[in-house]
């Protein structure tokens, strides 16, 4: 892999056009904005990573506030474009906007790529094309429910097209066929690669020839699934991406047939918890100077920033951050995508929800500021290590 693409550089955002806006299904856009050459080393990226966008819009009540959301790239690395989808979500201030509004000529914040849903065996940036395993043959799988097929297509497409010894088995899954992003995309990949790219479209409320690709996957049809379309034991490495209940029942599912966690990648689109809202700007917090405070510090572009947190509040590390920096780097705020990763190098904290961090990046210090709260007096991040 290139170290560009995958190490985990200063998140920044610039201003890019959109270049086109392209309908998928009667919810879903693709999205492609121009990157200028300048700008390509910015928007360098490996298959599977994400971009955060961030736009002002007004919410329900018409108050305009800025929006910032996480969408996975879906198309392997071309120099000058950048393409994400966007599905409508259920009362989704950016992505209801993005499905009626947006067009192109539209400008809009993109920060560069992030994230760890990439494949740990030899893959490619954009920057460095030589680098991919063309000869090693290895079988993927990957496991995807609606908008989670965006970066298993870009992951599929990239080491279908460089290795002829790969095979790519991907089981997606769709409420019915009018709901399926990408469908003559998937269709064009079987016709390219008929014997090493296997589809098994799953879907809930449309009767296949199959049972077993018809109806919801629970407990019961995954583990069918899994002892007769998939050779388990075959498996190189998986990639899950889609809803909480989904990607935890594969993995659960994967562990008791003895694949090994580190051969298992993964990436939520939600975290199981739609009571909770999505941060974007953080909330208000009043600081007594005179009364029983965190000391926070944090290191930001090479440069320090302090503030106080009050220990009655039950702040975030983020969130104490944003007041003193407005440029710090988060996204989704619900520990799902890593935009907000630092290192804790000083003092303790209660870390919340992980679904971004890798085992070792927990044990090398490495903390998701939206989740994590002081324990002690005083705490000190890195944003920058």
């Amino acid at each position: 892999m290139t170290e560009t693409a995958t190490s985990r550089r200063r998140a920044a955002f610039h201003t890019l056009d959109v270049a086109e806006v392209r309908r998928l299904t009667a919810d879903a856009v693709e999205v492609t904005f121009a990157v200028p050459e300048s700008l390509e080393g910015e928007f360098d990226y490996v298959p599977g990573q994400y971009v955060a966008l961030r736009k002002e819009l007004p919410d329900a009540e018409g108050t305009v506030q800025e929006i910032r959301r996480s969408y996975s790239i879906c198309a392997e690395p071309v120099p000058g474009e950048i393409r994400v989808a966007i599905k409508r979500d259920l009362g989704g201030i950016f992505s209801t906007w993005a499905n009626e509004h947006l067009a192109a000529g539209e400008k809009i914040d993109v920060m560069s790529p992030t994230g760890a849903f990439i494949s740990k065996h030899k893959m490619t940036g954009l920057n460095d094309p030589e680098s991919i395993d063309t000869d090693t043959e290895h079988t993927f799988v990957a496991v995807a429910a609606g908008s989670g097929i965006t970066p298993v297509l870009a992951i599929a497409r990239t080491v279908l097209a460089a290795n002829d010894s790969t095979r790519f088995d991907l089981i997606y899954a769709n409420k019915a066929s009018a709901d399926v992003m990408f469908l003559e995309e998937l269709a064009d990949l079987k016709d390219r690669y008929p014997s090493r790219f296997a589809l098994h479209h799953v879907l809930s409320r449309e009767q296949r020839i199959s049972p077993l690709l018809s109806g919801r996957i629970d407990a019961e049809k995954l583990t069918a699934l899994l002892d007769n379309v998939i050779r388990t034991d075959q498996v190189d490495e998986w990639f899950l991406c889609g809803p909480f209940e989904l990607v935890q029942l594969v993995r659960d599912s994967l562990d008791t047939k003895g694949v090994e966690a580190d051969h298992v990648r993964y990436e939520l689109f939600t975290t199981g918890k739609p009571a909770k809202p999505e941060g974007h700007i953080g909330r208000p917090v009043q600081v007594d100077e005179a009364g029983d405070n965190f000391e926070i510090e944090f290191r930001l572009d090479g440069l320090q920033g302090e503030v106080k947190s009050p220990k009655s509040g039950g702040e975030t590390i983020l969130n104490a951050a944003l007041r003193a920096r407005p440029d710090v780097p988060f996204a989704c705020a619900g520990g799902v995508c890593g935009t907000c990763r630092a290192k804790l190098t000083d003092g303790d904290v209660k870390m919340g929800e992980n679904y971004a961090l890798e085992q070792d990046e927990v044990d090398n210090g490495y903390i998701l500021t939206c989740q994590s709260r002081p324990t002690s007096d005083r705490v000190r991040v890195d944003f920058d290590a």
